[in-house]
Formats: structure tokens, C-alpha cells, sequence
């Protein structure tokens, strides 16, 4: 766990260090790819799972209860910051 907060905080300041740079540009359809591939994987070691699959109506409302207290827990921290950083009419 720490070694991943690690990694975070390391990735941060060499991202602060090189904000401005073309290259750093990049790295917005990357992201895009390297996500795309994980939920695909992830997809595949779901239903490669037979007793997760096998038992998919038992967990499924708990995992759609999760999915929707998760979006709505995004939006409501989205709006939060954009009303604590953001001034109306965009300025920051």
C-alpha cells in the first residue's frame, strides 16, 4: 500500500517538474488506452471466474448498490471542489 502512495507522490513531482513540457501531452490518450486495456482484463478475469459467475445474482445487487453509491459519492465530491476551487465564470 505504501509502496503505491509512493509512487503517487513520485509521479506527482516529476509531473510538476515537467508541466509545460510537449511531451506531457502525451499522456491524455495514453491514460485513455491503458485504462480501456485494464477494464478489458479485469472483464476477462471476472468471467473466467466460475463461481463468480456461478453466483453472479447473489453479489450483483450488492455490486449494483456499490456502483451507484460510487457515482453518486464522485458527483457530490466533484461538485464539492468545484465550489471550493473554482470562482464563477471559470477563474480560478
Amino acid at each position: 500500500m505504501f509502496r503505491i502512495l509512493i509512487l503517487l507522490v513520485l509521479g506527482v513531482g516529476v509531473g510538476y517538474m515537467l508541466r509545460g513540457r510537449s511531451f506531457v501531452g502525451v499522456t491524455k490518450w495514453s491514460i485513455q488506452i491503458t485504462v480501456c486495456v485494464l477494464l478489458f482484463v479485469f472483464g476477462v478475469s471476472i468471467g473466467s471466474d466460475r463461481n463468480l459467475v456461478d453466483n453472479f445474482y447473489n453479489f450483483g445487487w450488492q455490486a449494483a448498490v456499490f456502483a451507484c453509491l460510487g457515482v453518486l459519492g464522485s458527483i457530490v465530491a466533484a461538485r464539492v471542489a468545484q465550489r471550493l476551487f473554482f470562482k464563477k465564470g471559470g477563474e480560478s
